[in-house]
C-alpha cells in the first residue's frame, strides 16, 4: 500500500505552483515522467483526480486538488519550520503566558521588548492564574511564562527577575497604618482579607503555618480589586503583593500599605521556561531579551509590588 510522503506532497504543489509538468519537475529536481508518475500514484491513493488534464493546456487544480494543494502547502511549511526553527520558511510563532496581577506592569514591556527584537516573530500571549498558566506551560501551549514560583516542577527552568514583599493593607485609621513594618504574627491577631486563588491562599496560609501561626480570614476576595476594597472599607486586613500606584482602592477610599518584615515572606517573580527549550529558537532569543528587559525593571517592581492572586 502507498504511503504519501512528504515528497508527494511537494510535488503536488509544485505543479499546482508552475501549472506544468516539466517547470515542476525541474523546480523540484526531477525527471519528467518521474513526476507525473508520482502524480498519477497520488491520485490513485486518494480516489480521486487532483489536476485536469487537456491537451495543450497547462494543467488545472480540480476544486479536491485546490482544497488538497492547500493543506499540503501548510503541512510542508510546518515541517520546515521544525527542523529550522529560526529560519523556515513558515512565520516564526512565540507565545507568552503572564500571571494575571503581573500582566498590569510587565505584560506590555515584554510585548515591545520582543516585537522591536524580533519583528519576524509573530508574538501572542495570554495572561491568566496559576493553574492555566501552569497547563499552558505543561501543555506546550506556552513558550514562556512570567509568574511567581509557585507550583512549577523541575521541568522547568526559572530566571528570578526579582524578588519582593508582601503588604498589609489598611485604612488611615487603623492601628497599623501608624507602624513602618508588620511582622506576620502580627497579622494573625487581626482578621485578614486573602485572595480566593488556590495556590494563593495554600502560599499565604504555609507562611503562617511555618511560624506555627492560625490566621483569621474574614474574607477571601476573587479579584486583587475587591480584596483592596475590602481592606480599605475595614472588613479586615487585606495582605498583597500588588501596589497600584495612588493608594486608593477600586472604589476611592485611602490605603496604607505597610510592609511585611519577615524573610521568608518574600516572593521571587520569575521568568519560566521549558528546561529543554532549544538554543537555537525564537524562545530562547526571547528568553534573554525579557531577562534584560524585565531585570532592568527592579525599582519599578520594588515600588509597585505585586499581588499573588
Amino acid at each position: 500500500m502507498l504511503y504519501l510522503t512528504l515528497r508527494h506532497y511537494e510535488y503536488v504543489c509544485a505543479v499546482a505552483r508552475h501549472g506544468s509538468l516539466s517547470a515542476a519537475a525541474d523546480a523540484v529536481h526531477v525527471s519528467q515522467p518521474a513526476l507525473s508518475a508520482a502524480l498519477s500514484r497520488v491520485e490513485e491513493h486518494l480516489g480521486h483526480a487532483l489536476f485536469l488534464r487537456r491537451r495543450g493546456t497547462a494543467l488545472a487544480l480540480t476544486p479536491q486538488g485546490r482544497r488538497f494543494a492547500e493543506q499540503a502547502q501548510t503541512l510542508l511549511d510546518r515541517a520546515t519550520q521544525l527542523e529550522n526553527p529560526k529560519g523556515g520558511a513558515a512565520a516564526q510563532e512565540l507565545v507568552l503566558v503572564c500571571f494575571s496581577d503581573l500582566a498590569p506592569f510587565l505584560l506590555a514591556p515584554a510585548l515591545k521588548a520582543l516585537r522591536q527584537a524580533l519583528p519576524e516573530v509573530k508574538v501572542s500571549h495570554r495572561t491568566c492564574g496559576f493553574a492555566p498558566l501552569i497547563s499552558a506551560l505543561s501543555q506546550g501551549e506556552a513558550d514562556l511564562a512570567i509568574t511567581y514560583d509557585l507550583g512549577l516542577d523541575a521541568a522547568f527552568s526559572r530566571a528570578e527577575l526579582d524578588r519582593i514583599a508582601p503588604h498589609a493593607l489598611v485604612p488611615p485609621d487603623h492601628a497599623l497604618a501608624r507602624q513602618r513594618g508588620v511582622s506576620l504574627a502580627e497579622l494573625s491577631e487581626h482578621p485578614l482579607v486573602m485572595s480566593q486563588e488556590g495556590l494563593s491562599v495554600q502560599h499565604m496560609l504555609g507562611l503562617f503555618k511555618a511560624h506555627g501561626l492560625v490566621p483569621r480570614i474574614a474574607h477571601r476576595a476573587d479579584s486583587l480589586e475587591l480584596l483592596r476594597s475590602f481592606a480599605a472599607n475595614g472588613e479586615g486586613v487585606g495582605i498583597s503583593y500588588s501596589l497600584p500606584p495612588g493608594g486608593r482602592s477600586y472604589d476611592g477610599k485611602p490605603l496604607c500599605e505597610v510592609p511585611v518584615t519577615d524573610a521568608a515572606a518574600h516572593e521571587p517573580v520569575i521568568l519560566a521556561a521549558h528546561a529543554e527549550m532549544p538554543e537555537v529558537s525564537p524562545a530562547a532569543t526571547a528568553h534573554e531579551i525579557l531577562r534584560t528587559v524585565l531585570s532592568a525593571r527592579r525599582s519599578d517592581l520594588a515600588q509597585t509590588d505585586h499581588n499573588i492572586d
